[in-house]
């Protein structure tokens, strides 16, 4: 078996085996909170702090329809970080590294190595990625910089809920089989994933007239097995359908 080859049957047999337990982890993505575009972190419906983890961000970058960058900014607005840019922004792409964590046997989960929890039930690395779409694209969407792990649109977002819409998930820059995604993380966070196919795309019903976040996730051996066992990179897509006028 070739290293490519390998990869992808890691990653897909990771995929299987950490299906359950990760379903419900944390994830990054963006929303709109009164007119404005907000930075969120948590599980499903709840938003969680996400001010308080903005310095675990390694990566922030805003685009315009031609995918030219565009300087944008977090603003702290209580507990939101706000989305402020003087020029139009048409896409929106944030990397969080969230370090090592491990779980005692005792259930509680600490910002901490094997090496000083050698009893841990868990232990891994995070990274999270997020894409927000704040228009619908007229033309592909790229691979980003910084997305290790990315989901895009293959074709055209549909304008309405219920039609079948194609994602194709990458991992450091190659379509990955067996990548779990979930097709709609603020209202069913518990969701059982989809699995990609061998072309790294699965085709699911959008899900709502209004904000879709899908998220992605993958699992992968470690490069530092006495540090944390796997590290799993999950990625979100934001986009959101219009309603019908008022």
């Amino acid at each position: 078996m070739n290293s490519s080859r390998a990869v992808l049957a890691a990653l897909a047999v990771a995929g299987t085996v950490f299906a359950a337990s990760s379903a419900g982890a944390h994830s990054i993505w963006f929303a709109q909170r009164a007119t404005q575009i907000a930075m969120i972190y948590g599980v499903g419906s709840d938003d969680l702090d996400a001010v308080r983890r903005m310095d675990k961000l390694t990566s922030f970058a805003g685009y315009d329809e031609d995918w030219q960058p565009v300087e944008v900014k977090l603003r702290v607005a209580g507990p939101l970080p706000l989305v402020d840019s003087a020029e139009p922004v048409a896409a929106l792409a944030a990397v969080m590294n969230y370090g090592m964590w491990t779980k005692t046997p005792d259930g509680e989960w600490h910002n901490e190595g094997l090496d000083k929890h050698p009893d841990a039930t868990v232990s891994e690395r995070t990274m999270k990625y997020a894409v927000y779409l704040a228009k619908k694209p007229t033309t592909a969407v790229p691979l980003l910089p910084n997305q290790t792990l990315q989901v895009v649109p293959v074709g055209t977002i549909p304008d309405e809920k219920g039609q079948p819409l194609t994602l194709r998930v990458y991992y450091e820059g190659k379509p990955v089989a067996g990548a779990n995604v979930l097709a709609d993380y603020v209202n069913d966070p518990d969701q059982t994933p989809l699995k990609t196919d061998a072309a790294g795309e699965v085709t699911l019903p959008v899900r709502n007239q209004g904000q879709n976040t899908v998220v992605a996730y993958v699992v992968v051996p470690s490069s530092e097995p006495a540090l944390y066992k796997n590290v799993e990179h999950r990625a979100s897509l934001t986009f959101v359908l219009p309603h019908l006028p008022e």
